[in-house]
C-alpha cells in the first residue's frame, strides 16, 4: 500500500452534466516522475451512455510525447464497455503501469455523452502514485490546501 501523501490528484474533466456532446474542459496529465496512474470516472446520475468520441465507444486513455501533439490509444487502456444509462452512482477506473514504455502525457479520449433527456453527470480524475521522489507539499500532491485533523 502507498501512503496517501505519496500520491498526486489531478482533475482531468471537471464535474458537469452533459447531454449530446463532448464534456468540456477535458485535459491531460503529465506523468513524469511517477510509476502508476489511475484514471477514475466518477459518475452521478445519467440517462444516457458515455464513451470516447461517441457514446458507442468505450472510454479509453491516450498518450503523447508532447502536450499538443497527436495522441494515440494506450494498449489495453480502455473500459470494457461504455458507461451505460443505468450506471448511476458507479465509479470506474483504468490503471496504467508507467514503468512500461509509455509516453509522458495522458488523457481520456474525448469523453462524450449521448443524446438523452437530462444527460450524464460525471467528472474524471487522475491519481498518480509510486513517485520517484515522494511529494511533500500540498501543491506537489495536486491540492491548493491540505488540512490534517
Amino acid at each position: 500500500m502507498q501512503p496517501i501523501e505519496a500520491m498526486k490528484l489531478v482533475q482531468l474533466t471537471p464535474p458537469q452534466i452533459k447531454d449530446n456532446g463532448a464534456f468540456t474542459g477535458n485535459t491531460y496529465i503529465d506523468t513524469s516522475g511517477w510509476n502508476k496512474l489511475r484514471i477514475a470516472f466518477i459518475v452521478g446520475t445519467l440517462d444516457i451512455a458515455v464513451g470516447s468520441t461517441s457514446a458507442a465507444t468505450a472510454p479509453y486513455v491516450e498518450e503523447c510525447d508532447t502536450t499538443g501533439g497527436a495522441y494515440t490509444a494506450v494498449t489495453d487502456g480502455a473500459l470494457s464497455a461504455v458507461i451505460g444509462a443505468g450506471d448511476d452512482g458507479k465509479n470506474y477506473a483504468i490503471d496504467i503501469d508507467l514503468k512500461k514504455t509509455h509516453k509522458r502525457y495522458m488523457q481520456v479520449n474525448a469523453p462524450t455523452a449521448g443524446d438523452g433527456t437530462n444527460g450524464a453527470n460525471m467528472c474524471i480524475i487522475a491519481l498518480l502514485s509510486r513517485p520517484a521522489n515522494s511529494p511533500i507539499s500540498a501543491a506537489e500532491q495536486g491540492f491548493t490546501e491540505i488540512i490534517s485533523a
